[in-house]
């Protein structure tokens, strides 16, 4: 199983950000990774990130702090 992130804008698109596509062995490591790098994401213009294990989608969370 791999786990990644997806990237999405508001309106559904895909944003081009300075953040690479990683990839990780279980979802602690993708998760402590999304806690160390959504700020920059956010920069970028990311809306979203949706977190993947191979193509399911375990669950999507905004980067906009409440």
């Amino acid at each position: 199983m791999v786990w990644t992130w997806r990237y999405e804008k508001a309106d559904g698109t895909e944003p081009v950000t300075g953040v690479g596509q990683e990839e990780f062995a279980g979802q602690g490591d993708a998760e402590t990774w999304i806690g160390e790098t959504w700020k920059q994401l956010a920069e970028d213009g990311v809306d979203t990130a949706v977190l993947l294990e191979d193509d399911r989608v375990v669950y999507s969370m905004s980067l906009h702090e409440e």
